[in-house]
């Protein structure tokens, strides 16, 4: 599954984000929050319970936290608690194989879980008339799970997990980097020495027996919390809690661990070749202190005065001054057992790790000279209520950290005390932390660099012992044992057999949208949301890369990366210090079609922080050092790109679609050829033809009314001129008429990259959500047949999936997996097979099942700020009416068998799709002659 969050409690987000309140003030005055009540109570069996109730929006969210993760492993048996959250969607006595996706899909609901050193969380989100079936769902798999494990059902989690671990660590670059530090930093034996994923060894001998133990000591009530947040009423769901929990029995006692601190007694360097690199990345790890200590409060300070600005000294001497690496980043990781402070930079191509080393010393002597003042501290510490007020946007934020605080801290009521932690730190307490864990300590390093570039390394490094998967020889975990074991039900007073039956579906109240036009042309869209004391605002500036020349590739780009760097009258640290102090988080990024500038902000600070945006808009710097940066970055970043693998499949699937000359074809960045021709005075080009209130859009959500909104913007409708602007039509692509095979070649790629489509049609075209709705079973979800099969049926996958391109212009139809090498030409045929069988026509269950996971799940789509924005741009990006979502739910009920198969017979089309394969050739492409479409075509990478 996947996993949520690096750390489920939410110090390290409300340290990050940046809120207004002047200093002093801010110092003294305590955050006037609004407050989360719950109610606790605890089971005769153990068992946690907390009870949130928020009626803002008619669904509920359900999350059990188990106090037991990858630290609770041995060696020899590590990925095991990772492995085991896998296991725990399978199926239990009374909920059938699959059936955890498909039942929570077919109410409307949303679920997952995930698991971290520390922990393993489980969650769903539901309309509120299937709050039984959730509470169903959780206790049949935490009590009555264990008995229906088979042999061959575990084997194929096992293939799972090992996929999982080759897509995120070993076909990656820089994957293998937490292993190495894990292994440097703590000793053998230590918790935190291995891994969450595992090691492939360790995953392969896993057993069934295993799988019991581990089930019977950890996955007991009295090791867990419950918590239920949302609209519910309270005394009923007390009933059901104790109707379908109450009768598990308590587990043994399972002791909290007690924290693990390490020492070095020198610092260690060592070094990795990295097959998927192509610059060479350095970290340096400090052991410090577990969480909930006061010195972990400071050493998140420290982390964010050192690298987290234009003041910062890594920023200054790293990337500003010596230009060796974009954006150098440094972290405090507390947690439960211990900590760890980290650095990570990636170098720009060519750069010795040497002379980083040297740099982020000569950083650390900065720090020392000029320290930080008053007014630097509190900097960091003004987004702590922003910071807050995020962290409850929504009901299943607030079960999290309401459940993790519990387990973790002992405390749910730390979800409001823990901002005091932090505001608390003083320049003493930063300035002893650095003293204590990081000056003059020994720490970790590590140098992953390029193959065959050992001359990047940092000097008197070691090899480290990493052990990489030969693809000739796959780990597999065979599927040999049928699965004809008889799964014998626990005895229980309750009839469990008996799936709970959802009430009514919950009427689905759409916002109230307001718009209006302003003098110059610009277009506002609205929805008052009081909840929360946020506004959240996107500035939609239309055209992006399609306004760019072949020659010119990605100058919409470098606009999105300088806009914010000043303005005429403020440097960008001015610039970037008014931000920080009005506590917006403001940031601006190009795509395809547009520039987009999106805001976050306190209400009472709307006004001051418009003010800024409207001069970030209307009076841009166009800072030359700022630009160059911006530049070097950019190519720096396409370098990397060409190892790659889901970089490079896109860049062939578009350019053999779109062709190789269109500005289609390529990435939003640019090439490195295009970057580096690129001067600032072709940014202010594009910005004099291209910036016009007459292809913009403002959309706003949050606690704020229409009038003042539209008050607010009259100084931009009054000093943003209007421009005739055209976005170009593109037509004329490449005509494919047959299948085809293309194939780009990466020597040693532990999975293959598969991305299958041909140009379908754009957003705008009316069959646009018939076919996505027809498309659902097909790979829409994880329920959908693609996934169904290379996933769950062969363990080839940890995804896959299949959809159409929302965009304005043509997009297209694509189906893309990454699976295990060997399995390469096997997925290939499978995904052509189901798109074959798909035209053929889909059975009244499966469409009931699309339709029920459509319908329903409207419910949870507009209750955070991001939601509501989203719903904002679809209607001004598209042009869609106010109540376009009522007219996407008519087109689900009213599909049927017959049109839901000429749709796909229309648009599922496999014999005239491209198939492009990034992987090994020496090992994979000569198969793949025998799918049928000629022979592969070998592409240079």
């Amino acid at each position: 599954m996947k996993k949520p969050f690096k750390n489920y409690l939410f110090k390290g987000i409300m340290a990050l984000i940046l809120i207004h309140s002047l200093s002093s003030v801010l110092a003294q005055k305590p955050i006037d929050k609004i407050s989360v009540k719950f109610e606790q109570f605890k089971l005769a069996n153990g068992l946690d319970v907390i009870l949130h109730v928020d009626k803002s929006d008619p669904i509920v969210a359900v999350a059990i936290q188990y106090h037991v993760g990858s630290n609770r492993e041995v060696k020899g048996h590590t990925g095991f608690a990772h492995l085991f959250e896998h296991m725990m969607f399978q199926r239990s006595e009374n909920v059938g194989e699959d059936q955890f996706f498909k039942l929570v899909q077919n109410a409307g609901g949303d679920l997952n879980g995930g698991t971290s050193n520390d922990g393993t969380v489980y969650y769903e989100t539901v309309p509120k008339n299937s709050l039984e079936l959730a509470l169903w769902l959780e206790s049949d798999r935490m009590g009555y799970m264990i008995n229906t494990v088979t042999k061959n059902a575990f084997a194929n989690q096992q293939n799972v997990v090992q996929n999982e671990k080759r897509q995120r660590v070993d076909n990656a670059p820089y994957g293998h980097t937490s292993y190495v530090i894990g292994k440097n930093l703590y000793p053998e034996g230590h918790p935190y020495n291995w891994q969450v994923i595992g090691e492939m060894e360790d995953l392969f001998n896993a057993t069934v027996d295993d799988v019991k133990e581990f089930h019977e000591k950890y996955y007991v009530p009295n090791n867990a919390t419950l918590v239920l947040a949302g609209d519910f009423d309270i005394n009923v769901a007390k009933a059901m809690i104790e109707k379908y929990f109450g009768e598990i029995p308590k587990g043994n006692e399972v002791l909290d661990m007690k924290p693990i601190p390490v020492n070095l007694s020198e610092t260690k360097k060592v070094y990795h070749e990295d097959n998927f690199a192509k610059t060479a990345q350095l970290n340096m790890v400090w052991p410090t202190i577990e969480q909930f200590t006061d010195d972990s409060y400071a050493l998140d300070i420290l982390a964010q005065l050192l690298w987290s600005g234009k003041k910062a000294p890594l920023y200054r001497i790293i990337e500003k001054e010596k230009k060796y690496a974009s954006k150098p980043v440094a972290f405090n990781n507390s947690l439960e057992l211990a900590g760890s402070f980290a650095l990570r930079i990636t170098a720009n191509s060519g750069i010795s790790l040497n002379d980083i080393e040297k740099g982020v010393f000569e950083s650390f002597a900065l720090f020392e000279k000029e320290g930080f003042t008053n007014q630097d501290l509190e900097r960091i510490k003004a987004g702590l209520e922003t910071g807050y007020y995020q962290g409850i946007n929504s009901v299943m934020n607030k079960a999290f950290q309401l459940a993790a605080y519990n387990e973790y801290k002992g405390d749910a009521s730390f979800i409001e005390k823990e901002i005091e932690k932090t505001r608390a730190v003083t320049i003493e307490d930063v300035k002893r932390v650095y003293n204590k864990y990081i000056k003059d300590k020994p720490f970790v390093e590590t140098s992953f660099v390029p193959k065959g570039q050992l001359n990047l390394m940092v000097e008197n490094s070691v090899k480290a012992n990493v052990a990489e998967e030969n693809i000739n020889n796959a780990t597999e975990v065979k599927n040999e044992v049928a699965d004809n074991e008889v799964i014998i039900k626990t005895k229980t007073k309750l009839d469990r057999s008996k799936m709970p039956v959802s009430g009514p579906d919950p009427e689905i109240k759409l916002p109230k949208i307001w718009n209006s036009t302003l003098a110059n042309g610009l277009r506002i869209y609205g929805i008052e949301q009081t909840e929360l004391p946020l506004v959240q605002f996107n500035i939609v500036v239309e055209g992006g890369q399609l306004l760019e020349g072949i020659n010119k590739l990605g100058v919409s780009n470098l606009i999105a990366e300088i806009l914010k760097q000043g303005t005429k009258n403020k440097t960008p640290q001015q610039l970037e210090e008014e931000i920080e102090m009005l506590g917006a988080s403001i940031s601006v990024r190009s795509t395809k079609e547009n520039i987009n500038i999106a805001v976050t902000t306190l209400a009472r600070n709307y006004q001051k922080t418009l003010d800024l945006v409207q001069e970030i808009i209307l009076e841009p710097r166009w800072d030359a050092e700022e630009f160059e940066l911006a530049k070097s970055k950019t190519i720096n970043i396409l370098k990397r790109n060409q190892a790659n693998p889901n970089y490079l499949s896109t860049l062939a699937f578009n350019k053999i679609l779109y062709g190789e000359n269109s500005i289609l074809a390529f990435d939003k960045t640019g090439t490195v050829s295009s970057v580096e021709s690129i001067s600032l005075d072709d940014l202010k080009t594009y910005y004099a033809n291209y910036f016009s209130p007459t292809v913009t859009s403002i959309e706003v959500a949050g606690n704020i009314k229409k009038d003042m909104v539209i008050k607010s913007l009259q100084n931009l409708a009054k000093n943003w001129k209007k421009k005739d602007v055209k976005i170009p039509d593109f037509k004329d692509f490449p005509v494919i008429d047959k299948s085809k095979i293309y194939f780009v070649d990466v020597p040693g790629a532990k999975q293959s990259v598969i991305r299958i489509g041909y140009l379908a049609f754009s957003r705008l075209n009316p069959d646009f959500y018939a076919a996505t709705v027809m498309n659902e079973k097909l790979g829409g979800s994880f329920s959908g047949v693609v996934n169904l099969i290379l996933r769950e049926e062969k363990g080839f996958t940890y995804g896959a999936y299949s959809g159409f391109t929302e965009s304005k212009v043509i997009g297209p139809f694509w189906a893309s997996s990454s699976v295990r090498s060997n399995s390469t030409f096997e997925s290939v045929q499978i995904f052509k097979d189901a798109m074959e069988k798909y035209r053929l026509g889909l059975s009244a269950a499966d469409l009931k099942f699309t339709k029920n996971t459509l319908l329903r799940s409207n419910a949870l789509r507009f209750e955070t700020l991001g939601g509501l924005i989203g719903m904002l741009d679809d209607i001004s990006s598209y042009n869609l009416p106010f109540d376009y979502i009522k007219k996407e739910e008519n087109i689900v009920k009213t599909m049927t068998l017959e049109s839901h198969k000429k749709l796909a017979e229309k648009y599922i089309v496999p014999d005239k799709m491209i198939y492009v394969i990034v992987g090994d050739a020496a090992t994979q492409l000569e198969p793949l002659k025998a799918i049928g479409f000629g022979d592969p075509v070998l592409i240079k990478n």
